[in-house]
């Protein structure tokens, strides 16, 4: 059968449209409506922005200042622990064992993400094996206080979405191949400077990859704030879950799920406009300009500006 070529990305197109495109467009478009009564979820009969009014709350903006801490810093410490661990599989690692070094970072993947959330409550418990440890060891004075508090929740998050950091980055650095690194070698360049010059940005869409997969669904991970925040690790996540299910007003939860949705998108333009500018100095930097070149034609001898 002859076709046109787009045909083949139809099946991916209407699975956006009908899974993304249209489940977001019903949130956006309860956000405009209101609950009516007690036991009603949610009508459109009258529109307004009173939901975007009633969103913006200080626990609104308190839980906000505390989902944006956890989410860059876990990026952080995601991108961080996972850059070194993603270079050695990928490079320092012998190439008959990365399938197995591969499969045992996806290891917490084959977990349910509850259970595995529940793991860190039994080791985080001010009675676990962690703060009996500590306190034989003398490190600790007493039981470790550290569950339901914010360090808790970020501890949950990094071992949760850091494989999502590992593998982009491992494969990543798995293109870059030995003969640039030798060539690099080569030119004088040391072990650092390769990685840093040659390495890194020759990865770059890697790590992009990476920070954008971690940030975004932690940003609405509800799950772990729930396990192992408490109230001092609420996050926006948990708010949005409570309104469309213990208080039962889809119009509210749908606004604050749509402001979160413009929060993250800001957040990470933000992010993108700042390593862009602090990035131009070195692209500026980059730039080679020639002295005049002298260019034999019929006339005579002819000079030409020359640029890399």
């Amino acid at each position: 059968m002859r076709s046109p070529r787009f045909a083949l990305a139809l099946p991916a197109w209407a699975w956006l449209l009908i899974f993304f495109v249209a489940p977001i467009a019903m949130v956006v478009w309860f956000s405009f409506g209101y609950k009516p009564g007690i036991f009603g979820t949610h009508a459109n009969d009258r529109l307004s922005f009173d939901r975007y009014l009633e969103a913006l709350s200080p626990t609104f903006f308190a839980t906000f200042q505390n989902t944006l801490w956890v989410g860059v810093l876990g990026t952080l410490l995601c991108l961080i622990i996972g850059l070194p661990v993603a270079y050695w599989m990928a490079v320092k690692a012998p190439p008959e064992r990365r399938g197995l070094l591969l499969a045992l970072v996806m290891v917490p993947f084959w977990t349910n993400f509850l259970v595995r959330t529940l793991g860190w409550q039994v080791v985080l418990a001010p009675e676990g094996w962690l703060s009996s440890l500590l306190q034989g060891a003398g490190l600790t004075d007493g039981p470790l206080e550290i569950l339901y508090t914010r360090s808790a929740v970020l501890i949950g998050v990094v071992y949760n979405y850091l494989p999502l950091m590992i593998l982009p980055l491992f494969v990543a650095f798995d293109r870059v191949t030995a003969p640039l690194r030798e060539a690099s070698n080569d030119l004088g360049a040391g072990p650092a400077s390769t990685f840093l010059r040659v390495t890194v940005p020759l990865a770059r869409p890697g790590i992009i990859a990476g920070v954008l997969l971690v940030f975004i669904p932690l940003m609405g991970d509800y799950i772990t704030a729930t396990v192992l925040g408490g109230a001092q690790g609420n996050m926006i996540g948990q708010l949005v879950a409570s309104q469309f299910g213990t208080a039962q007003n889809w119009a509210l939860g749908s606004a604050m799920a749509v402001m979160l949705i413009l929060v993250i998108a800001l957040t990470v333009a933000v992010a993108a406009a700042v390593l862009w500018l602090v990035s131009l100095p070195f692209r500026m930097r980059s730039r080679l300009v020639l002295g005049p070149v002298p260019v034999e034609s019929a006339a005579g001898p002819v000079t030409k500006e020359a640029a890399v």
